[in-house]
């Protein structure tokens, strides 16, 4: 992973909040320090439960290079069953890290290369109060516990003012929960 700036791209669902995520995991880069920041959602004919994804750079000078990302450092999946449609490791950098959310054990995957980083998001954003199918915050946690890149206080801080009189402390909980339950390797 370049030290100069890190590129990721998050898989989901349309409807799971994948591009909220990002853009929370932006502004509380931005605010820990990172003055390069860019984030490029992507959208098109993305209905509700279709595999979608968003771009996100982070730099700690800024970023001039707005080009698509093609070779991510991180690849983030907000839902383990997108993997039988979309070839989520597709350019991921050779040890490159997947951060995944499933209930499955590691070795359920055959990732070749990459350093895969899991975590029960679905169940742990539950046990947190949220409705089920509510990963988009949980996976943050995971993101954190992986990458610390951006602080887990600044990232959960972020949560809560996105979500407020929203669930904003479940929120929070859900990624604080995930941080401590993500398995790396």
């Amino acid at each position: 992973m370049s030290k100069d700036m890190i590129e990721i791209r998050w898989h989901g669902r349309g409807g799971q909040g994948a591009i909220t995520a990002a853009k929370i995991v932006a502004k509380a880069a931005f605010d820990a320090g990172h003055r390069g920041v860019v984030m490029a959602p992507t959208f098109g004919t993305e209905r509700r439960g279709a595999p979608v994804h968003t771009a996100l750079k982070i730099a700690k000078t800024k970023i001039n290079d707005i080009c698509p990302i093609e070779t991510p450092d991180v690849v983030i999946v907000l839902d383990d069953m997108i993997l039988d449609e979309v070839d989520v490791a597709a350019g991921l950098k050779p040890g490159g890290t997947l951060i995944l959310n499933t209930a499955k054990p590691k070795d359920s995957f055959d990732f070749k290369d990459v350093k895969l980083v899991t975590a029960n998001v679905t169940d742990l954003a539950e046990k947190a109060g949220l409705k089920r199918g509510i990963v988009n915050t949980g996976i943050i946690g995971a993101f954190a516990k992986a990458l610390p890149i951006v602080p887990l206080d600044k990232l959960l801080s972020e949560i809560e003012t996105e979500f407020k009189g929203k669930n904003g402390k479940k929120n929070a909980e859900a990624a604080r929960l995930t941080f401590e339950h993500t398995e790396l390797e």
